[in-house]
């Protein structure tokens, strides 16, 4: 199975890289959200680190884990830094928690503390691919800021202790990397993924950058990592979040996308889960809308700790797979 995750890939000061995973189980009643941050772009700790110059993205890691059940959303971010770090091109250890690639599945070990109630989340989750992907692509005219649809199909079992908790669904991994921070070179932008018949993945991204045009991409990526790049969608708007962050997607002309579920929602970014038509298909979809302009405002920024708490002293979990 190709497409790696390359864990040990070189990330400049003041850069970034991280390793997206989301999961919904066949109902769509549970949702799970997992990312690796090796320089966490939305860390207020990196960010007054990049203002004062020569900041280490090493020293600026988490294992950000958003657990979405019917009646209860569970959040965990815990911000540490070097001494709680260890990665190979297959492993990724930031404090007790892990992802490791054994070359045909993803496994994800957590262990980290809930906020802003007390809490944690604990166990395994496993990600037995279906379509991988080798593509790479710009968001920007520079290509200073890339992304990668890994996994962008896959079957996914969750395996928790804490809350008691399992279940099957499917899953979609991507990995985003930059050699500057997101802000600077973005303003906003606006995702989607969402599964067809046929283990076909509909992708679409518009980013926004500062100093250039809107950067849009439409894909549809099937078995065989099959790439192919469709005609813009007709875009349609969704209501604002509580916060005011705008809401867009790429639908089929004439259909009415709505909001199943809001997943996440602060001031300056929201995960929701829609039905759409794509492709003349009804589907569930997961969708971000980001705001960089609001992640910068210095009121979002006073608030961001109590959502993001840091232990930089943190003893990393020892390397390996847990039995």
């Amino acid at each position: 199975m190709s497409a790696a995750p390359d864990f040990d890939r070189v990330v400049p000061p003041g850069g970034y890289a991280w390793w997206y995973l989301d999961a919904l189980d066949r109902e769509g009643r549970y949702g799970l959200a997992i990312i690796g941050f090796i320089g966490s772009v939305f860390s207020p700790y990196y960010a007054r680190a990049r203002r004062r110059g020569g900041a280490d993205p090493l020293h600026h890691c988490a294992i950000n884990v958003g657990l979405y059940l019917p009646r209860r959303n569970y959040w965990t971010m815990t911000e540490r830094g070097r001494g709680s770090l260890t990665r190979t091109a297959s492993e990724l250890v930031v404090g007790p928690s892990a992802l490791q690639w054994d070359g045909s599945s993803l496994r994800i070990d957590i262990d980290e503390r809930t906020v802003p109630l007390p809490g944690c989340i604990r166990g395994t989750v496993l990600v037995h691919p279906r379509v991988a992907c080798d593509g790479d692509f710009a968001l920007d005219r520079d290509g200073a800021h890339r992304w990668r649809p890994l996994l962008p199909c896959a079957d996914v079992e969750v395996a928790l202790q804490s809350p008691d908790l399992r279940w099957r669904g499917t899953g979609y991994v991507d990995s985003n990397a930059g050699n500057g921070p997101l802000e600077a070179a973005f303003s906003s932008w606006q995702w989607t993924r969402a599964h067809l018949p046929g283990d076909v993945t509909a992708i679409a991204y518009e980013a926004q950058p500062r100093n250039d045009t809107p950067r849009t991409l439409t894909l549809r990526i099937g078995r065989g990592a099959l790439l192919q790049s469709e005609p813009e969608a007709s875009r349609a708007t969704l209501a604002a979040t509580a916060w005011g962050i705008p809401r867009s997607v790429a639908v089929d002309p004439g259909s009415r996308p709505r909001v199943v579920r809001g997943l996440e929602s602060g001031p300056f970014y929201a995960r929701s889960l829609l039905g759409l038509r794509i492709d003349s298909s009804n589907v569930l979809a997961v969708h971000e809308s980001l705001s960089l302009d609001r992640f910068s405002a210095g009121w979002v920024q006073a608030m961001l700790p109590f959502r993001m708490p840091r232990n930089p002293l943190a003893a990393r979990r020892p390397a390996g797979r847990a039995d």
